[in-house]
């Protein structure tokens, strides 16, 4: 096995790591921003407030991309399995 080929491997697994991670990561950052300012422009500081919307909102994000996420790594973890005879040689 090749430095390279180790080296592309770790980049597969990081890109796969950065897509399963996006929706949940990006819908948690949207709702803490628009909660954030609503407590800005209010003035209620209630640490309830910001975490029971991301907890809903993560949730459904995980609901809606799930199946997509699970391709991802299932499609992946089936490369890396196929590309086993390969490696060993």
């Amino acid at each position: 096995m090749s430095p390279e080929l180790v080296i592309t491997i770790g980049q597969q697994a990081m890109w796969v790591t950065m897509l399963i991670a996006a929706p949940l990561l990006l819908s948690a950052l949207a709702v803490g921003l628009l909660v954030g300012m609503f407590q800005a422009a209010t003035q209620i500081n209630e640490m309830t407030m910001s975490f029971i919307p991301k907890l809903l909102v993560m949730v459904a994000a995980l609901v809606i991309a799930g199946p997509w996420m699970l391709a991802v790594i299932v499609n992946y973890t089936r490369q890396l399995i196929e590309q086993i005879p390969t490696l060993i040689s």
